[in-house]
């Protein structure tokens, strides 16, 4: 198993004390959420947290708070094939951009970008765009 991000490397190292732990699960649950819509995790994944993907696909749970459940850890055992292929080749990118995607180059981390829903919806936009370039290749 790959582990590609966990919270913890965030909140254990150069971490805004102001801000609370849960803001290290943001960028890596908008990152799994969109992999959970766009059907890239893994049936075991799925299976493990079925009520939790249905909360999340309700808009009644966060992508961060379901990645919290998920020990906060985003992890090549709970990808599809395809899905890992993605995450492989895209996640630093992902990480590099993130700000921009949300048109927040002025925030003062990736840390303080808020666990909402709007904010998930542009990252989703942008990483739609970002796998369909992918996928072209």
């Amino acid at each position: 198993m790959t582990a590609y991000d966990k919270a913890k490397y965030h909140y254990e190292n150069d971490f805004p004390n102001e801000l609370s732990q849960d803001q290290a699960y943001v960028h890596i649950g908008f990152f799994l959420g969109w992999l959970i819509e766009k059907d890239l995790c893994s049936e075991e994944f799925l299976e493990d947290f079925i009520e939790d993907i249905e909360a999340f696909k309700a808009r009644k749970l966060t992508s961060p708070q379901l990645l919290k459940k998920a020990a906060g850890v985003l992890a090549s055992d709970m990808l599809s094939e395809e899905g890992n292929a993605f995450t492989e080749s895209g996640y630093d990118s992902y990480m590099s951009d993130y700000l921009y995607f949300l048109d927040q180059e002025d925030a003062e981390s990736v840390y303080h970008v808020p666990d909402t829903w709007e904010n998930y919806e542009m990252i989703r936009e942008r990483l739609d765009e970002e796998y369909e370039i992918w996928s072209e290749k």
